[in-house]
C-alpha cells in the first residue's frame, strides 16, 4: 500500500502548486486598470506597467482626421502623443510601444458616414476627429467613449478650454472628447475689385459690427460690381450640406435654430425664408452662379476667389492658409497658391454682415472634437480583459495631443482658431513662432517631415496677425444645435438652397418644400417646432 500513499502525497503538492500557495504565498492576478490622478507621466508610468504585467509590449490604434489639407494635425496630434508616452516608458524601463497609423480625408462628411459604418464591425479609427455636430449621434448610438469619470482626474486641462467650446463636446451632461480646434467663418472682400467699384473696406469691419452694413449693403456692392464689370460674381460662397456655412443666414435675420426649453429643433419660417430669398435674390439677377452648390472646389470655388473674379466670399478662417498651399491661382497661366503677402493685399474681412438693420452680425463656429471610439484598443491583445486600460490609455493620448503646443501648431498652419487659453497666449510669442518656422520644437519626427512643407508656407507673421484679428469673431459666434436629427435639417435646407438658386421653385415654395419634408419624416417631425409665417410685405434689398 506503500505506493498509495506516495500517489496520495502527489496529488496534494500538484493541488498546493495549483492553489499557488506553495512556499506560503498567494499568486496576484495583474491588475487592469489604474486610478487616474492627473498627474500625467505618473499615470502613463502606471499604466504602462500593467500592459507590461499583463504581457503587453505593444499597443496599436488607427487615428482617422479630416479637412482642409492644412489641418493634418488633427491626425498627427495623436501621432505625437504616441512618441511622448512611449519616450516616458523608455525612461522608465518599460517595454511597451504604442503605435498609430492613421487615415486622413478631404471630406469630414464622408469619413463620418464611413465610420458608422465601420464601427460596428470594429474596423473604425480608435481616434476619431470630426465635427462636434456628429457627436450627439454617435454618443447615442454607443459609438464613443464617454470621458467624463477620466476628466475628473484633469481638471486643470479642461479649465483651460473656452467653456464654450467645452459645450459642444458635452452631450445629455456626459463629456465625448476635447476640443481640437474652431474657427470663425468672416465674409471675405476682394481688395481690388471693391477698389473698382468705390467700396471703402477700411471702414467695413467696424460698420458690420454695428450692424449699418447689411445683407442689402452686400447685394447693392454685389450688384455695382458686376454692372461696372469689376468682376464676374458679385458673391461666392461655399457648396453642399447647407450647415453649417449658410445657416448664417437664419441667424443674421434673428431667427434660431433649437429651443433649449423643448430641446427641440426649430424651423424659423420668417428668418429662414428671408434667407432663401437672399439666395434666390442673388442668383436670379446673375450675381451668385445658380449651380454653386455643385461646384468644383479645387477647379472652380477657390480660383474664382484667389483670381479676383468675385467681390465677396462666404467661407472659413481656414481659407487664409490654404490658399497659401494649394495651387488655385493660375491667372499667370502656371496654377501655384498665394503668398502671405498677397492674401493679406488681396483680402479684407468682416464678420457676417446683419440681416438687415436691428439685426447683429454673426459668425458660426463649428468645433472639431477628438472623440475616442468605445471600442478603442479592441485589436489588441487581452482587450476583453484590458478594456479599461486601453481607454485610459486612450483618454491620456488626447490630453497630450490637447497640449499648448499641438493646438497651436495646427492654429498657425491651419488658420483654425485656437480652442485653449494657453495656446491663444502662444501664438502671441514671436519666439515661439520663429522655433515654429524652423521646426526647433519637441515633436516626432514623423510629425516634422508631414508639416515640414505647410510650416514652410504658412507659419508667418502675417498669419499669426491675422489670426489675431479675427479672434474677437468668437464674441459672435452660433453653434449649430448638438442634436441627433439636425444633420438630417441641414440636408433639408440643402436641397431648398439649391432649388432656389437654379430657379426651380420660389422663396416661398422652397419653405412650403422644407415644411413637407419635416412632416414626411415622422422622427423628424417629433422633433421641429414649426414656427412663425412668411412675413407679407417684406421686401429684399431694402434701401433703409
Amino acid at each position: 500500500m506503500k505506493w498509495k500513499g506516495l500517489i496520495l502525497v502527489g496529488l496534494l503538492l500538484f493541488a498546493v502548486v495549483a492553489s499557488g500557495c506553495i512556499g506560503g504565498g498567494t499568486e496576484t492576478q495583474a491588475p487592469t486598470k489604474v486610478e487616474l490622478t492627473g498627474d500625467f507621466t505618473k499615470d502613463v508610468i502606471e499604466i504602462g506597467k500593467v500592459l507590461e504585467k499583463n504581457g503587453i509590449n505593444e499597443v496599436k490604434f488607427s487615428a482617422w482626421g479630416s479637412g482642409d489639407p492644412n489641418s493634418v494635425m488633427r491626425v498627427y496630434g495623436i501621432v505625437d502623443a504616441a512618441y511622448k508616452i512611449n519616450r516616458i516608458w523608455e525612461q522608465n524601463g518599460i517595454k511597451v510601444k504604442i503605435t498609430v497609423s492613421i487615415k486622413y480625408d478631404q471630406d469630414p462628411n464622408s469619413q463620418y458616414k464611413e465610420f458608422l459604418s465601420k464601427q460596428p464591425l470594429g474596423q473604425a479609427g480608435d481616434f476619431f476627429a470630426n465635427g462636434y455636430v456628429v457627436l450627439p449621434n454617435l454618443a447615442e448610438e454607443g459609438y464613443i467613449l464617454d470621458i467624463t469619470e477620466y476628466a475628473k482626474a484633469y481638471q486643470d486641462l479642461i479649465n483651460d478650454f473656452y467653456p464654450s467650446l467645452l459645450n459642444a463636446a458635452k452631450y445629455k451632461g456626459k463629456l465625448y472628447g476635447l476640443p481640437q480646434d474652431t474657427e470663425a467663418r468672416p465674409l471675405y472682400i476682394r481688395k481690388d475689385v471693391a477698389k473698382c467699384v468705390g467700396l471703402d473696406v477700411s471702414t467695413l469691419p467696424e460698420k458690420v459690427k454695428a450692424g449699418e452694413f447689411t445683407w442689402s449693403d452686400v447685394y447693392y456692392w454685389a450688384k455695382k460690381a458686376k454692372e461696372k464689370d469689376c468682376a464676374e460674381w458679385g458673391l461666392i460662397h461655399r457648396k453642399g450640406s447647407a450647415h453649417p456655412d449658410l445657416i448664417q443666414f437664419i441667424f443674421a435675420f434673428g431667427g434660431k435654430l433649437y429651443d433649449e426649453n423643448t430641446g427641440k429643433l426649430v424651423l424659423d419660417v420668417p428668418a429662414v425664408y428671408k434667407w432663401l430669398y437672399v439666395e434666390w435674390k442673388f442668383a436670379q439677377d446673375g450675381l451668385l452662379p445658380k449651380d454653386i452648390m455643385s461646384w468644383d472646389w479645387a477647379k472652380q470655388i477657390h480660383p474664382t476667389i484667389v483670381e479676383g473674379r468675385t467681390l465677396f466670399d462666404i467661407g472659413g478662417t481656414w481659407y487664409w492658409t490654404e490658399w497659401q498651399t494649394k495651387k488655385y491661382y493660375s491667372k499667370e497661366g502656371t496654377p501655384r497658391p498665394l503668398k502671405p503677402e498677397e492674401v493679406k493685399e488681396w483680402f479684407a474681412y468682416t464678420l457676417f454682415p446683419a440681416g438687415e438693420k436691428g439685426d447683429k452680425p454673426v459668425t458660426l463656429s463649428q468645433p472639431f472634437i477628438w472623440m475616442i471610439n468605445s471600442k478603442a484598443g479592441q485589436l489588441n491583445p487581452k482587450y476583453e480583459e484590458l478594456k479599461e486600460i486601453y481607454h485610459e490609455l486612450a483618454f491620456l493620448m488626447i490630453v497630450k495631443a490637447s497640449d499648448p503646443e499641438i493646438n497651436a501648431i495646427h492654429s498657425v498652419i491651419s488658420a483654425h482658431l485656437p480652442v485653449r487659453k494657453a495656446a491663444a497666449e502662444l501664438i502671441k510669442d514671436q519666439n515661439w513662432l520663429n522655433k515654429l518656422k524652423n521646426l526647433d520644437l519637441d515633436l516626432a519626427p514623423e510629425v516634422k517631415d508631414n508639416i515640414r512643407d505647410i510650416v514652410a508656407k504658412t507659419v508667418n507673421p502675417i498669419n499669426a496677425q491675422f489670426l489675431a484679428d479675427v479672434s474677437y469673431m468668437l464674441e459672435y459666434t452660433h453653434l449649430t444645435p448638438a442634436h441627433p436629427k439636425y444633420p438630417a435639417l441641414a440636408d433639408i435646407f440643402k436641397e431648398a438652397v439649391d432649388k432656389v438658386l437654379r430657379g426651380e421653385m420660389t422663396p416661398e415654395e422652397a419653405v412650403k418644400y422644407i415644411e413637407d419634408k419635416i412632416k414626411a419624416d415622422i422622427e423628424l417631425s417629433k422633433n421641429v417646432e414649426i414656427v412663425g409665417e412668411i412675413p407679407k410685405d417684406w421686401k429684399f434689398p431694402r434701401g433703409d
